[in-house]
């Protein structure tokens, strides 16, 4: 049986990155994303048939229940739940403003994307596997080493909503367990994603992280190798595997 996987966070980055690896490994793949024009077209380019486009915009209740329907209607349960989505909230070539600068509006914009809309997703999920079980039931969910480490570049506000994915991850695995499903997180260092180059105002590169001295493996992270790590949280071999979080850091983070 084919699994169904959601993407959110699909148009590009390391969404686009797990949707290629999802769907080279056999799964049916929805991208979710406000850009919903390239999620169509990014999958059309999909390996197998039948991925689609959708937008999604997760800080919304209705948006996220309307992407689920879509989903679900087009395709069947969703077993795979890879939520991507979210936002910096900063240029990293400018002064990082201090948390006696951030203004509540600029803070509440980045808790709604990438604390309450991975809420919104994971509660979606959860109601609807709750009332139609399906095999294998896998959440993976994207927070930061910014979390886990206090940051470097990252301003307060993006680092206390990827440690707030972070406490989310673990209550919903707790919780979720019961009807079949993990809930795992990644948290990925510095990676080689559009969002980087444009909160860098340049176009690609290791220069995208000004601490790459820190890093081990000298240099900064690919897509392709965070969609590794999600595709061994979402397979069926990672079934013991859950409420924990992946790092994939090049050795920013070691623990």
């Amino acid at each position: 049986m084919t699994r169904i996987a959601l993407i959110t966070g699909g148009a590009g980055g390391i969404g686009l990155a797990t949707a290629r690896r999802f769907a080279d490994g056999g799964m049916t793949v929805a991208l979710a994303d406000l850009d919903s024009d390239a999620c169509v077209a990014a999958a059309a380019k999909l390996p197998g048939s039948q991925h689609f486009g959708v937008r999604i915009d997760v800080s919304d209740a209705q948006s996220v229940a309307s992407a689920f329907d879509e989903v679900e209607r087009r395709l069947g349960p969703i077993a795979v739940l890879a939520h991507f989505a979210g936002v910096l909230g900063q240029r990293l070539d400018q002064p990082r403003p201090g948390i006696d600068e951030y203004e509540l509006e600029s803070w509440e914009r980045v808790f709604a994307i990438n604390a309450r809309g991975a809420f919104l997703v994971i509660r979606e999920m959860a109601r609807r596997r709750k009332a139609n079980p399906v095999p294998h039931g896998r959440i993976v969910t994207i927070s930061s080493a910014a979390a886990q480490l206090g940051g470097y570049q990252a301003n307060t506000a993006y680092i206390a909503s990827k440690g707030a994915v972070l406490s989310l991850t673990k209550g919903a695995a707790r919780e979720l367990a019961q009807y079949g499903i993990t809930v795992n997180a990644i948290a990925p260092g510095p990676i080689d994603t559009p969002m980087l180059h444009a909160a860098r105002g340049q176009s690609a590169g290791d220069e995208g992280f000004s601490h790459l001295s820190m890093l081990p493996v000298g240099r900064i992270g690919r897509p392709e190798e965070v969609a590794a790590a999600a595709a061994y949280l979402v397979s069926e071999e990672a079934a013991f595997v859950t409420g924990a979080t992946l790092d994939v850091n090049g050795g920013l983070r070691m623990q």
